[in-house]
């Protein structure tokens, strides 16, 4: 597990410790950023715990409690599967079998349009969804820590978690900044299954996908996306000018 790995894991906890700090069951606020360059989850939980201190009369059991309320967020976890990234999106072919870009609200976590239709961010966030991996929730709650580091594209004054996870330059940031950029290349090698690619199709168009398992005949990767007639397998890769370049460990 990588130290990006841990460090996006940890935001739950931290989001637990502040509403407790809400709550008066703790007297000191955890830290806004890690500073440790500790890398196991462990590590980080030692940490957080020595960053605060328990209201006077709080007993072990207390302790306890929130050392369990620590690590749950990393007892579920597992890392991010490329093959099973490629299967979950390979599902969506003949599930998904139209594109519609119209704003939706949608529940919160978790919200999804009908799977029968979506636009191509919607192939990279039901797969990512089949790993616990909800981009709804993470960029919501990073967007509402960080807005003014991200596009300024639709005029909007605050988050939107009906629509922010489902714009690509958006999903383009959170991914440069939870650590996930890779080098843009036009070397088929450099992609790997599972990846996820960007591009600009013209015109202020953006596009989303992701690197299949299996090649063309020419040798390239395809592409698992939906471009406007529902999730395909397609060679696409080199077909417009890339612009982000995403591996999740």
């Amino acid at each position: 597990m990588t130290q990006n790995a841990n460090e996006l894991l940890i935001y739950p906890a931290l989001s637990h410790l502040r509403k407790l700090v809400g709550r008066g069951v703790l007297t000191a606020p955890p830290p806004k950023h890690l500073t440790s360059p500790a890398t196991s989850v462990l590590n980080h939980v030692r940490t957080l715990l020595s960053s605060f201190s328990l209201r006077r009369g709080e007993g072990l059991w207390m302790r306890g409690a929130l050392l369990l309320l620590l690590l749950f967020p990393f007892l579920s976890f597992a890392e991010v599967s490329a093959q099973k990234l490629v299967t979950a999106a390979r599902s969506q072919i003949g599930v998904t079998k139209s594109y519609d870009p119209a704003y939706r609200t949608l529940s919160y976590p978790g919200g999804d349009v009908p799977k029968e239709t979506g636009v191509c961010t919607d192939v990279v966030i039901r797969a990512l969804r089949q790993q616990s991996l909800d981009l709804q929730k993470e960029v919501h709650e990073d967007m509402r820590a960080n807005f003014s580091v991200y596009p300024k594209n639709w005029g909007l004054t605050k988050p939107d978690r009906n629509i922010d996870h489902r714009r690509v330059p958006n999903l383009m940031t959170w991914f440069k900044r939870k650590g996930h950029a890779q080098p843009i290349t036009q070397k088929p090698a450099d992609y790997l299954p599972g990846d996820i690619v960007t591009w600009d199709l013209g015109s202020g168009i953006t596009h989303i996908g992701l690197v299949s398992d299996r090649r063309s005949a020419k040798g390239i990767p395809l592409i698992l996306h939906n471009i406007g007639g529902g999730t395909q397998e397609e060679d696409l890769l080199f077909g417009y000018k890339i612009t982000g370049h995403y591996r999740l460990k």
